[in-house]
């Protein structure tokens, strides 16, 4: 596993995820429950989910 990155947009806050770059994908965390887990995504997924962030997909 790669080291795990947050997003630099969660600064000075606990409540968010961080991401650890994989060969086939990303894998995905809490930062709450650090050992609680995680989950893998394929690469197409990872880029599918990027891409509905970055177009304001999920902004309520």
């Amino acid at each position: 596993m790669a080291s795990w990155q947050k997003s630099s947009y969660s600064q000075g806050t606990d409540s968010c995820v961080e991401v650890g770059a994989l060969s086939g994908g990303a894998a995905v965390r809490d930062t709450k429950d650090r050992d609680g887990g995680y989950f893998v995504t394929t690469p197409a997924q990872w880029s599918s989910f990027v891409s509905a962030v970055k177009h304001g997909r999920f902004e309520r």
